[in-house]
């Protein structure tokens, strides 16, 4: 007899996500072979010690790297991905007890803090170069920290071949990836709704109106 799956939505769910990322995963290798705890004590000054938590700098950073690994080169494109992928999330540290951050959020973050200083690509690029030495990143010649990466990194990579599925290949820098991001997002100009001149001659009329009325 043919069976039929119907859609029924129980109310609670048994589920862990650390049970759902296979161990030869590449976001799940890269969590293990690169260190990005650096992330943290080297954006702490941008921060201050008073008023509401940010993203956490180094969640950022992880959700850029998701977007750069994947080729995903919108924010609200890549915050509806992490949304629904189960990789994605893990990777992120943002698990289904957590809000997705609004891509308006996490741009204004990655901007707000970091834009005259550069440090925040800078720190991009050192974790760039970290899964590029790990042999987990791969692309040819990737300008990297001012350094040229051959395509051949891999071959002294700390993670052993049979235990990487495929390593990500990547054909942008760093830099041509964020530009990438921002041409995806242009800049609104918001028109003031009247020019001062405009606001004078109006009320100029008001007056002349109150002085011809009995």
């Amino acid at each position: 007899m043919m069976g039929q799956q119907t859609r029924n939505e129980s109310l609670f769910y048994y589920f862990r996500l650390e049970e759902q990322i296979p161990e030869d995963h590449l976001l799940r290798l890269i969590d293990r072979h690169v260190d990005l705890s650096f992330v943290r004590e080297r954006l702490k000054r941008f921060y201050s010690w008073t008023g509401r938590p940010s993203i956490d700098p180094e969640v950022l950073l992880r959700l850029l790297l998701v977007g750069y690994l994947y080729g995903i080169t919108s924010e609200r494109r890549l915050l509806e991905e992490v949304r629904m992928h189960l990789a994605y999330r893990w990777f992120t540290r943002l698990d289904f007890g957590q809000e997705i951050p609004d891509h308006s959020t996490f741009s204004k973050n990655r901007h707000g803090r970091f834009r005259q200083s550069g440090v925040f690509r800078e720190v991009f690029e050192e974790i760039v170069r970290r899964c590029l030495a790990a042999g987990l990143v791969e692309g040819k010649n990737l300008a990297v920290d001012g350094t040229m990466v051959g395509a051949n990194a891999a071959r002294q990579s700390r993670v052993p071949r049979e235990r990487l599925q495929e390593a990500a290949q990547v054909s942008r820098t760093v830099r041509e990836y964020l530009v990438e991001l921002e041409q995806a997002k242009p800049t609104r100009t918001v028109q003031p709704k009247h020019s001062a001149k405009a606001v004078r001659r109006k009320h100029y009329a008001r007056q002349a109106l109150i002085a011809r009325s009995p």
